[in-house]
Parts: C-alpha cells; structure tokens; sequence
C-alpha cells in the first residue's frame, strides 16, 4: 500500500540532489560507496554504519517472501473449498500488504532526514502498523466465532473492519501533523520522542484487543481451530514484547546511553523490520499453510472400536443383509399357532363372559395372531384387503378355534396360509 509511493517520490527526490552533487562530496564518501550512490543515501552502502546494510537486506528479503506469499494465495484461492478458512484469506492478504510497508518504510529511515521524509515517516508509522495489528484482531474474532458457532463472518466484512479499525489511527497521525507542522509551524523533524510514542497509543490497544481475541479464541468447543489461535496467540505475544523493547529503548535507553540523537533512527528502523518479520513467521506463514491444506478425507467407520460413537452402529440397519424371500418368512413367522396360544384365547374368553370390566389385558401371543396385512399384500390389493381374503383367513383360523388339540398339519397348514395369500 505505501511501498509504490515512498519508492517513487525516493527516486524524485534523487534526481536532484544526484545532479547538484558537489565534487568535493564525491571524494568524502564513505568506504562502500564508490559505485553510484551519494548523499543522501550513503546509509545504504556505508561499510562503517553497517547498521544501514544489514537492515536493508532484511528489508529486501521480507520484501521478496511477502511478496512470494500474497502471489501463491492468490494461485491457490480457488482450491480452497471450505467457507471457514476462505474467510480467512482476505485477512492475511490484508497483513500481508501491510507487512511491504513496514519493509518500505524502514527505507526511508536510511536515508537523511529532511522536511519530506520525517512528514512521511510520522503519517505512515503508526498507520501501517494499525493496518497489521486491525487484522490480528480481526483474525482473533473470527476464531472466536468459529470456535463457538461454528461458522465465520465472511472474508470481505473481516477484511472491511480491518480497514475501518485501522483508518483510526489514519486519522490521529493525520491531526497530529496539523496541530504540530501546520498550526504551531514547527518543523516536521522536531518533536520529542514521548509525543511519537503516545501518538501510537491507539496501535498499541488495537494489539491488546488483539491479544485478549487469541486468548478468547482458545476457549472455544472445536479442537480443529485451536493451532490457528495458539499461533496467533504468540505473534500477539511475541509483538507485545517487541513492542515494549523499542518503546523502552527509544524513550530511556538512548538517553541513558548518552546516544539520544544518533540512535533514534537505528532503532525505530530495526523495529519495523523485526516486527515484519515476526509477523510473516509466526502468522502469515502459519495461517497461509493451515488455509492451504486440503481438508481430511472421511473414513469408514471402525464397528469394533467401541470409543466410536455408538449412534452411527444404531443408524445401520442389519435388515438389508436379509434376502427379500427369508425377510418375508420371517414375517409370516407371525400368524403361527401353537397350544399356548389356543390356552390364552380360551382363558381370555372365559374371563370375558363372567366379569368383563375386570377382564385382563390381552396377551402377546394374542395380538400377534391377529391378521396383519404385509406390505406385498396391500400392493397386489392396490392398497386395500380384499374381502376374500379376509374371509380366507377367517376360514383358515375357524377349525382351529374349537379343537383343543391342534395337529402339526393344522399348525403347519395356518403357518403357511398368510404366505400363500400373500403372493395369489
């Protein structure tokens, strides 16, 4: 977001001062930088100030890794399936950019200061690092949410609160350089470090906020979720701790070491490329791997581990082993007669004649001897019995009820009688 602008309006401010170039500037340069660059870019090249070397190619290198991040997300969104972890991408992308302006703002820290410069670094500062912690915290929320509905709000509302967090701070670096440069008519490079500090104020509660969303978001019901917020719980961490590292230095150490003036720029340059770094480790990584990775591929139920859930052996149903033939003996299985039987029809009818209101309540046996129509019967019926067949039955079940010793071929012939009228 800001890397392109502060890249050009370097090169504008080059041009004139590489033309005006003295001759006796060109022989005072220091060892290292004999190849093109002067003042005021000396930093970038300066053997002796090796600080300016080593933080530039960190710099370049986050560059390059954030960079080759953001264009392999943008590859690989369409083999992202699942609605949670696509909710998840406009974030990163979001951090991602805001980590290429930490890089490209730790340039302009290597560099002389003049007028222009230190107005850019007081606007961008604190904006750019709202940007990256606004999608910490919008991350930490939408684990929360996962972790307890099961469901996250989508990429481009996670994406839109991010910005409108981060445009808060847009607006207090904005107020401060009016009240101070254009107001009082101060120069941009005068102010004292406790007021740089408290104008970031507000970046330093959005990374709080951010660090009680992680801590919230591992309390939550699904386990799957819960690498995502221990990751983001030590990015959270780790920056907090930077953060009170460079604060410090910058307010009390310089002081104490007697190297105020000279060392301000160093360590503010030092901190914005560790915390980009810190922020492409432990989050940006992390979190574009987990949304990456293909989903778990269902397995077959293991019916003899017994620490499954038991409701999925409840769900299968065992009928559908029978053949159709043995499933409708079965049934029929249910018109038999036998001796008991007959003794429990005689004993409810004698009860039934003497005293009826204290007659006992049928029997088992009694109630499966009733006609039951299968279902094969009420199709070739066209969904109703027919009368002859009730009366079939009725016949078939009439000798039987006044012997009182039925033989094996009246049991055998009452057995078989459904079946018959089943399938005539």
């Amino acid at each position: 977001m800001a890397l392109v602008p502060l890249l050009l309006l370097l090169l504008l401010t080059a041009a004139p001062r590489a033309t005006g170039q003295d001759p006796e500037d060109s022989e005072a340069l220091p060892r290292g930088c004999g190849w093109g660059l002067v003042r005021p870019y000396t930093l970038l090249c300066d053997l002796d100030s090796i600080w300016g070397v080593a933080v530039e190619s960190v710099a370049a290198g986050g560059v390059l890794t954030a960079l080759l991040l953001a264009l392999v997300l943008l590859c690989r969104l369409h083999h992202i399936s699942e609605a949670e972890k696509r909710s998840g991408v406009g974030p990163i992308l979001l951090l991602l950019l805001g980590v290429l302006g930490l890089f490209g703002l730790s340039f302009a820290y290597l560099i002389e200061q003049d007028e222009f410069l230190c107005l850019l670094r007081r606007a961008l500062w604190g904006l750019l690092f709202a940007v990256c912690f606004s999608c910490l915290l919008v991350q930490g929320v939408r684990l929360r949410r996962i972790g307890r509905e099961r469901r996250s709000p989508g990429g481009c509302a996670l994406t839109g609160l991010a910005l409108g967090l981060s445009a808060v701070q847009g607006i207090i670096a904005a107020e401060w350089l009016l009240l101070t440069v254009l107001r009082e008519g101060r120069a941009a490079c005068q102010y004292l470090p406790l007021d740089f500090s408290l104008a970031c104020s507000y970046v330093l509660a959005l990374l709080l906020a951010a660090l009680a969303a992680a801590s919230l978001a591992l309390c939550g019901k699904t386990h799957h979720w819960r690498c995502n917020a221990v990751w983001l719980l030590v990015t959270c961490l780790l920056s907090l701790l930077l953060w009170v590292a460079w604060v410090g230095f910058y307010l009390y150490g310089n002081a104490w070491l007697g190297r105020s003036p000279e060392w301000n720029d160093p360590a503010l340059a030092i901190a914005l490329v560790a915390q980009g770094w810190l922020l492409l480790i432990f989050h940006a990584i992390p979190e574009s791997h987990l949304c990456l990775r293909p989903p778990p591929q269902p397995t077959a139920p293991d019916y003899f581990d017994t620490s499954q859930n038991s409701t999925r052996m409840r769900e299968t149903s065992f009928d559908e082993d029978i053949p159709l033939s043995h499933r409708q003996f079965v049934e029929n299985q249910g018109y038999g007669y036998s001796d008991e039987n007959t003794a429990g029809l005689r004993s409810a009818a004698g009860a039934g004649q003497h005293n009826s209101n204290t007659a006992p309540r049928p029997s088992a046996p009694f109630r499966s001897n009733v006609y039951q129509p299968t279902e094969m019967t009420m199709i070739l019926n066209g969904g109703a019995v027919s009368t002859s067949s009730q009366s079939q039955v009725h016949a078939a079940y009439t000798p039987l009820s006044h012997s009182t010793a039925p033989t094996k071929t009246a049991c055998t012939f009452v057995r078989s009688r459904p079946y018959a009228i089943a399938h005539g």
